[in-house]
Formats: structure tokens, C-alpha cells, sequence
């Protein structure tokens, strides 16, 4: 079988919606794709092969030896799919109905238009509740004063072949693909695209997680987000100094209240021993944040399942 495309989604205890997930790519795309579902390390609803060859498709699924987060499961199967199949462009998306199969040839369609090297799906609207949209606009501007990056896509993507490479290759794509995708320099399209409904449920991430997950992808851009920092606190440093030096001058020029001038030179003290140690601190963050060291796909592995259709 000559596939064209293939399609990597993490999948943890919610057979249910992989089940349908797969039916309604079988409808949208044929048999010209071949199926990566990376089984998070599920234990109550283990993903087997069935449900992929149930909707007529190719596939294999990528069970993993523990549960390691969305992220490093996606990560394990662009690492899978970049080995086996290298020539196919890879479309990642979630597996819980809220990333569309509908929109896939979407993404496919301006990828082979466009020239770009990714093609990500930019949320046009959103089904979550008024506190997640609103948690989410906080974290943008937060993520946008940090970083100076503007975030507005997730997991739903399509790569190309040499773009799949190259993201294997960092390590930061096992902290958030999102942004590793921004910091990759790859020539990337947002495309706009509606938000789908979860099939079964609702999600199983909590506040927590979702506050990590964002954060997370703050550390993607870590040299950037310490050299605004340090900025910051040499600038603070700076109005602490002068401070200083006035009320050094009020105090002989014999213009401050009794008190006054040691509450203030203490405050301003403090204030600069303080961005002194947090910038020493970007500084040493900034360090380590060169040494992150791409982690070998396989290892996370505890056995491929091949779909069996005959």
C-alpha cells in the first residue's frame, strides 16, 4: 500500500474516542494514510489494534512502558514515524475529537500550496468554559511579554518530511511542541480552523496541568525570557542606585524627617541585592538551559503493535 500521509496521535485511557477518531479518518482521507497512535502508558483502557483495523486502516499502535505526559508522547511518535516512515508528511493531532478529521485535508491542502514547511491550525473559536478562555488570554499576553512571540496554535499540525526531522532533533519538542515548532525556524503557515467537540467526556487535564503545560512552553524560550528579565532588573537596579544617591542628598541637605532616611536606604538596599540576585540567577538559568539533550524515542517504548487486516 502506498500511503501519502501519516498521522500521529497520543492516546490515553479513551479508546472510545480513538475508536471514532479512526472511522472518521478512514471517511476523510480513504486508505491512503497510515495511523501512529501512541498509547500513553494507559492501564484501565489499554489501546489495542482493533479499533484501527476496524475503520480500515494501516497502522501500528506505539505502546509505552509509562505514562510521560502528552507531550513526550507525541514526541515519541514523530520519532517513530521520522524512522519509518520518512518520506510521508506527518499530521499530528489529539485523539479526543476536539482536533477535526474534517479539517485535515485542510492542512494538507495548504502545505502542498503554500511551500511552507508546517502548516498549524490556528483556533478560530474555542468550546472550553469562559474560565479556561479566560486562564488562556492571561497566559498569551503573559507567554507574549516573556518570550516576544505570539503562541495561537497547539498539537494540530501537519509537517513536512524534512520539517518531522528536524523537530525529532530537538529536545525542546519533548517539553511542547508548539514551541519548539516557533523556535525551530521552520517557514510556518497558521491557518485558521474551528475547534471540534470532545467526542466522550470532558478532559482529564485539570487546572494544574494546564498551567504547566503552559509554563512549560515559557521554558522553550528561556534565553529569551532571562534576557528580558535581566533587563529588567538591571533597569530596576539602576532606579535603586539613584534612589540611593537622593536619599543620601535630602539627608545632608538636612530635608528628611527623622527616620526617614534610613527606612529608605534600607528599602532601596534590599530592592537592589534583589534584581542583583535574580539576574545572577538568568544568568545561571540561561547556562543551563543550553545543555537540554534530546532523549532517544525507542527507550520509551515497551512494544509496536502492527495492525493486522487480514
Amino acid at each position: 500500500m502506498a500511503y501519502r500521509w501519516v498521522i500521529v496521535t497520543p492516546v490515553f485511557e479513551d479508546v472510545e474516542a480513538a475508536s471514532r477518531l479512526f472511522v472518521e479518518l478512514r471517511e476523510t482521507l480513504g486508505n491512503e494514510v497510515v495511523v501512529v497512535a501512541v498509547d500513553d502508558g494507559s492501564t484501565h483502557e489499554p489501546l489495542g489494534t482493533e479499533p484501527i483495523r476496524d475503520a480500515g486502516l494501516d497502522g501500528v499502535v506505539v505502546r509505552l512502558i509509562r505514562n510521560i505526559g502528552h507531550q513526550r508522547a507525541i514526541a515519541v511518535g514523530l520519532g517513530y514515524a521520522s524512522e519509518h516512515y520518512p518520506d510521508l508528511p506527518c499530521v499530528v493531532m489529539d485523539s479526543d475529537g476536539e482536533d477535526v478529521p474534517a479539517s485535515v485535508p485542510l492542512l494538507i491542502d495548504e502545505l502542498e500550496r503554500s511551500g511552507v514547511d508546517a502548516v498549524v491550525a490556528q483556533r478560530r473559536n474555542r468550546s472550553e468554559s469562559w474560565k479556561f478562555q479566560l486562564f488562556y488570554a492571561v497566559y498569551k499576553r503573559i507567554f507574549g511579554a516573556l518570550t516576544g512571540r505570539n503562541i495561537s496554535f497547539g498539537n494540530f499540525m501537519i509537517l513536512k518530511p524534512a520539517a518531522v526531522r528536524r523537530i525529532c532533533a530537538m529536545p525542546e519538542t519533548w517539553i511542547h511542541l508548539a514551541a519548539s515548532v516557533l523556535v525551530s525556524r521552520l517557514r510556518v503557515l497558521r491557518l485558521p480552523i474551528d475547534r471540534g467537540s470532545r467526542y466522550v467526556g470532558s478532559s482529564k487535564m485539570n487546572f494544574t496541568g494546564l498551567a504547566l503545560h503552559g509554563f512549560r512552553a515559557i521554558t522553550v524560550f528561556a534565553e529569551d525570557v532571562m534576557v528580558r528579565l535581566g533587563a529588567f532588573c538591571a533597569f530596576v537596579g539602576a532606579m535603586s542606585i539613584v534612589g540611593i544617591i537622593a536619599s543620601i542628598a535630602l539627608k545632608v541637605a538636612g530635608m528628611t524627617s527623622p527616620g526617614w532616611f534610613s527606612v529608605a536606604l534600607a528599602l532601596l538596599t534590599i530592592m537592589l541585592i534583589q534584581t542583583g540576585a535574580l539576574a545572577l540567577i538568568s544568568l545561571f538559568v540561561t547556562g543551563r538551559s543550553n545543555n537540554l539533550l534530546a532523549v532517544q524515542y525507542s527507550r520509551m517504548i515497551d512494544v509496536v503493535m502492527p495492525v493486522d487486516r487480514e
